[in-house]
């Protein structure tokens, strides 16, 4: 019988290492793949036009392993190639579609603390694309554990309401969406948009493409409670198990450079006691 191994990185190739695992056993899945050619040094560079092609059977696995009602966040954004934007995460998206994958959502990183630099054709990139995958329609999900301070806005919008605020504006393109603006009056608290303004990490120099764990946090919010299973098969250096564990989730990493392995295991015994590293063969 196939076992999951909790609480563990596994340094060997991701591939190989989901196939162990058991059909519907992870709650979420956060995750950041290599970009195409973007850090060949690191990660040995994967061609634009073969990403897909390199991706899908690892979107496979993920599949297979992801419970009915788990997410799959996927981390990524489209380098520049000859010029121009490449469309492999376009294409990608598509061909997860044709696996079985529902894209339900696209959220945007901003990352609010982004280098400055010159370029000739284009300005500096602010932001990246955190894409949601399910394999069904109902999926688990917290609105409320992610929800964000009114703001000033109600000060001044909510103080005079019209006829119209005071009933549910049906959207004018039919598309089922509307809204109730007097719902709002005295609530303290409002659902966030799909606008995530969180700073780069920093701190971390060992690792070239660090995420802030901030953001992990904030999908292992959204959709998971206490003791879920959250997985990374891109793991670096272990941002998204040490958010798993500062929020109370179980974790998998897997990376395939040892080094990443070392520099994620020493994060993770600086907030846990326990044995955290599992050398896959």
């Amino acid at each position: 019988m196939l076992k999951l191994p909790i609480n563990s990185i596994i340094c060997d190739d991701c591939l190989k290492a989901l196939k162990s695992f058991p059909a519907n056993s992870v709650d979420l899945i956060v995750t950041s793949p290599p970009y195409a050619d973007a850090r060949k040094n690191e990660y040995g560079g994967i061609h634009p036009d073969k990403y897909v092609e390199w991706f899908l059977p690892i979107s496979a696995e993920l599949f297979r392993v992801l419970k009915p009602q788990g997410s799959f966040v996927l981390n990524i954004k489209e380098r520049v190639f000859k010029g121009e934007r490449h469309t492999y995460v376009l294409e990608l998206i598509m061909k997860m579609r044709e696996q079985g994958w529902l894209w339900t959502e696209e959220f945007i990183w901003h990352k609010r603390n982004c280098y400055p630099g010159k370029w000739p054709n284009r300005f500096r990139d602010a932001w990246e694309r955190c894409l949601q995958f399910n394999k069904n329609k109902k999926f688990k999900m917290f609105q409320e554990e992610v929800m964000v301070p009114t703001g000033d806005w109600a000060q001044s919008r909510l103080r005079n309401l019209s006829k119209v605020d005071k009933t549910r504006d049906e959207s004018k393109v039919n598309s089922g969406f509307g809204k109730n603006v007097s719902n709002w009056v005295g609530r303290e608290k409002a659902y966030p948009t799909n606008v995530l303004h969180m700073a780069t990490e920093c701190s971390n120099k060992s690792h070239c493409a660090t995420f802030p764990v901030s953001l992990p946090e904030w999908f292992i919010d959204l959709f998971t409670e206490a003791d879920d299973i959250i997985l990374d098969p891109f793991m670096g250096s272990g941002s998204t198990a040490l958010a798993a564990i500062q929020k109370g989730r179980k974790y998998i990493g897997i990376e395939i450079s040892q080094e990443y392995c070392l520099l994620a295991e020493d994060r993770m015994q600086k907030v846990t006691s326990q044995k955290v590293i599992k050398w896959s063969v």
